[in-house]
């Protein structure tokens, strides 16, 4: 059964405080952020994309329609002509995490080479003094209409991760050493899980006025630092094309490279704290990450 989607003003809101432009008008709500030229255009099903096309700005660069129903098999067809995705309510949270964060920036590139011993000054270094928490961008209102359940109980509960900076240099797609990249590592320090974030992609602030719960962390700093040291290297592995000749034949291999543990370096680990929505009643558990609005596993440890 497909969930409801979220009122139109709700949604609004996540994406305000995500930095776009709200313009209201009376048949829909267009959503500009100027950042990165994304706009999104939250409307009734029954509009067709060729109809509100002209609503989108000139300038858009990624273009979404965010229907409150399936517009059906017509109306997909119609948008993937257009170049303009379609989100619907079966779909909206998993687009929310890349409708809320910002696009990826291109790589920083540094000219110093990552053999040097290069200090990497952690980014979370500026904040106060103090425990870390990631901003939640959704409260218990959007909260409930993403969740889609009869759950009468939610509570705020923050998530430990170890994130630390890091440089690497990858692999070109030839097999050469390409840029030299800046990026972030969050290993989940209850589910083990690591991922890569975007400097700059999430707000931090000593304190939450929200009431909530706190998670402990599972694992050590040593032991996060091997999790993270293996997702990085994964994260930029690059498929490197090796061509030889073989009897007159000419054989084109693909070989998956792996950045060296000489080529990465990973600066200080930081203890930061995510949130994530609980929504529990008698049907089960929904886990809702409160940044991004998109479902957790409910199967993995990370909901404890």
């Amino acid at each position: 059964m497909s969930r409801a989607a979220p009122p139109s003003s709700i949604l609004g809101r996540l994406l305000e405080a995500a930095g776009y432009r709200l313009e209201p008008r009376r048949e829909a709500t267009l959503a500009v952020r100027p950042k990165d030229h994304r706009a999104v255009l939250i409307v009734a099903a029954n509009r067709s994309p060729a109809e509100v096309e002209r609503w989108f700005p000139t300038d858009a660069v990624h273009r979404t329609i965010v229907y409150d129903d399936d517009p059906g098999a017509t109306a997909r067809d119609l948008a993937a002509a257009r170049g303009i995705e379609i989100v619907e309510p079966s779909t909206l949270g998993a687009a929310l995490a890349e409708l809320l964060l910002p696009s990826p920036a291109a790589p920083s590139v540094a000219p110093a080479d990552p053999r040097d011993d290069v200090a990497l000054v952690p980014p979370l270094a500026v904040l106060p003094d103090g425990e870390r928490i990631v901003r939640p961008r959704i409260g218990r209102p959007e909260a409930e209409a993403l969740a889609g359940v009869d759950a009468p109980r939610y509570t705020l509960r923050l998530v430990p991760f170890y994130v630390a900076p890091y440089r690497v240099r990858p692999s070109s797609p030839h097999g050469a050493p390409g840029p030299v990249v800046d990026r972030l590592v969050a290993v989940n320090a209850v589910s083990r899980r690591a991922e890569v974030w975007e400097d700059g992609e999430r707000e931090l602030v000593g304190e939450l006025a929200e009431p909530h719960q706190r998670l402990v962390p599972q694992l050590g700093e040593s032991q996060a630092v091997a999790i993270a040291t293996d997702a990085v290297r994964r994260h930029h592995t690059v498929d490197v094309e090796h061509t030889e000749q073989h009897a007159g034949a000419l054989v084109i291999e693909t070989r998956r490279m792996l950045p060296s543990t000489d080529d990465l370096r990973l600066g200080p680990m930081s203890l930061v704290y995510v949130p994530y929505w609980y929504a529990e009643g008698a049907d089960g558990r929904v886990v809702l990450d409160a940044v991004t609005g998109r479902r957790a596993m409910t199967t993995d440890s990370l909901v404890g």
